[in-house]
């Protein structure tokens, strides 16, 4: 396939690494131009991904309109915030007929929107708009370790032929029709993250550790049945083994935050020293928000936006979760 790439961060410079290894005619683009005229010098992405070269069958562009020439599928590997604008800019440059997947993970903050339906919002006449998502870090993909991720859609036929035309052995790819639950899944794992991230830092333990992922579990899977999602895909790859990912592994940029507050840091701070974009902590709000419409119990989340309003310190955070009213699970 010829696929063309929308973001040049870690995550979108590792997915056009890895098809452009496996045979597929990829095109990577940004809206920053510097950023991109560095990439096709260095041919490496020495700000957010070093270490790895760029193949030859993947080439670097700052015009928009050469990346989507003779594209046949788009990713949209942007931060949550940049995914409107650049679905527009699919409109604009008579692009907006070409298949989409987002490849980003939240909520839009302000519409509450998960990525597809921003998408779709944007794009109503597109019926190929869906989501890639599961556990997956980008340097292990760039290094092509394996790993399993989900491509969901509502429209079931556009997604068993793309499952078949991009499946590896390195990036193993399953369908789900459960666009609402791999989105939910993959945007609210990373709040669970920062919890985890500061009970470890904390020093809390394993025990506790195994607490609040499982509790976390539970209020994802209550948010996403809600919107509408089905149960089953929270057992899955999207939703229990992104979490499970997300929240105990080192490379995980949301732990990582977590871990910097437990030491007292201020979360400007924490996130300047990252030096990624963390979904997780622009979701919390939003999540929230989404919960009290739908009348949704999510007492991690809500804890942490205690947190971030600096209502409550890291401390008193996993204190307050740990001492909630005993009741059946």
């Amino acid at each position: 396939m010829k696929i063309t790439v929308m973001g040049a961060g870690s995550w979108g410079t590792a997915l056009a690494i890895h098809f452009a290894l496996h045979g597929h005619e990829t095109a990577v683009w940004s809206r920053n131009p510097e950023h991109m005229e560095n990439l096709a010098r260095d041919r490496e992405n020495k700000r957010y991904l070093p270490g790895f070269a760029l193949p030859a069958g993947l080439t670097v562009h700052t015009n928009l309109n050469e990346a989507l020439a003779g594209a046949e599928l788009v990713l949209i590997v942007t931060s949550v915030a940049g995914l409107r604008d650049s679905a527009k800019l699919l409109a604009e440059h008579g692009a907006g007929h070409l298949p989409v997947l987002t490849a980003c993970k939240g909520f839009e903050q302000d519409t509450g929107l998960l990525t597809f339906q921003v998408v779709k919002e944007v794009l109503p006449n597109n019926p190929n708009i869906g989501v890639l998502s599961g556990p997956s870090f980008a340097q292990e993909l760039a290094q092509q370790l394996p790993c399993a991720v989900v491509l969901a859609s509502e429209n079931k036929a556009w997604v068993e032929e793309l499952v078949g035309r991009l499946n590896t052995n390195v990036l193993r790819l399953y369908g789900s029709e459960d666009a609402i639950g791999v989105a939910v899944g993959g945007a609210v794992k990373n709040i669970m993250a920062i919890a985890t991230g500061l009970s470890d830092g904390l020093g809390y333990g394993l025990n506790a550790r195994a607490a609040l992922v499982t509790r976390g579990l539970a209020e994802i899977t209550r948010l996403a049945v809600a919107m509408g999602a089905q149960p089953k895909t929270m057992m899955g790859l999207a939703g229990i083994g992104d979490l499970i990912l997300t929240c105990t592994g080192a490379l995980s940029r949301n732990r990582r935050v977590g871990l910097g507050l437990a030491k007292g840091k201020e979360l400007h701070q924490v996130l300047t020293e990252i030096g990624h974009v963390s979904e997780g902590v622009s979701t919390i709000e939003e999540v929230f928000n989404t919960a009290c419409t739908y009348q949704i119990d999510m007492p991690i989340t809500q804890t942490l936006l205690q947190l971030i309003r600096k209502e409550l310190d890291a401390r008193q955070v996993v204190e307050r979760l740990m001492d909630r009213e005993a009741r059946f699970e």
